[in-house]
């Protein structure tokens, strides 16, 4: 498949995990892409590693920290003043907020996690939208979590943004589909990164378990039995980019193995 040749790709978080292999594979399907994080060094290493597949194909990487909206702002803009190019894929990806119960949140957690994922993304939407209007051309996935169909224990914070960035998503679908542009969600569910390394290792230290216990006992509820590696996650969203997914938008997708219970 390689209908993503001449087509310009933003993948944030790309520095490693989902958003690496996602950008790994985009490059495979010829898009240009622009790599999107906050470390350079592994930005670096990264560029390094995307594939080639044809003499126009040309790839890029901008340095940002989530943390901070107004300096992505400042970013994205002057990237798309200075480059005059259509980004034609967004995807939108960041790393989730510590667990713990939401009876034990302090608001700031809310707070920062609204700016990092829904106000980030935004950003990035309101910054590129024009582009994919003029030409009209547009993808917009963005990576949540099964959390928006179902909570998951343990993550009150994270259920609570991801459900507003799902709501922000659905109404940006909405707005959108008349320009051809499409806007659509996937929902990993556990997925072997180094965000669910953090989770099994909290929850180890808290049940006096071992890590590779914790690792089971979330297996154990995947009606497939294993956790998902990072490249299965990045092939629904590549799909949701190509021209085969034309007429899919405003959806939740899970890749779960089945876990979550809801329909």
């Amino acid at each position: 498949m390689n209908d993503l040749i001449n087509k310009n790709a933003l993948v944030s978080g790309s520095s490693q995990g989902i958003g690496k292999e996602t950008a790994l594979l985009m490059a495979q399907r010829g898009a240009n892409v622009i790599l999107l994080a906050r470390n350079e060094a592994k930005l670096r290493t990264v560029l390094a590693e995307l594939p080639v597949v044809n003499d126009a194909q040309k790839h890029d990487f901008l340095v940002a920290d989530f943390s901070r909206p107004d300096e992505l702002d400042k970013v994205i803009q002057n990237y798309v003043r200075q480059k005059k190019s259509v980004v034609h894929i967004l995807v939108n990806n960041t790393g989730g907020p510590a667990g713990g119960l939401i009876k034990d949140a302090k608001p700031e957690a809310f707070i920062n996690t609204f700016q990092q994922h829904l106000i980030c993304n935004h950003i990035l939407a309101q910054a590129v939208i024009p582009g994919m209007i003029d030409v009209g051309f547009g993808r917009i996935i963005n990576v949540i979590s099964t959390s928006v169909k179902q909570p998951l224990n343990g993550l009150g914070v994270s259920n609570t943004i991801r459900g507003a960035v799902a709501n922000w998503s659905k109404t940006l679908a909405n707005e959108l589909g008349e320009y051809n542009i499409t806007v659509n969600n996937v929902l990993p569910g556990a997925t072997n990164t180094s965000r669910l390394s953090d989770i099994a290792s909290s929850k180890a230290e808290k049940s006096n378990k071992s890590v590779d216990e914790i690792y089971s006992t979330m297996a154990a509820q995947v009606p497939m039995q294993r956790i998902a590696e990072p490249q299965e996650v990045a092939r629904a969203i590549a799909f949701l980019a190509s021209n085969e997914a034309d007429y899919i938008n405003g959806i939740n997708l899970p890749v779960d193995g089945g876990r979550t219970k809801s329909l």
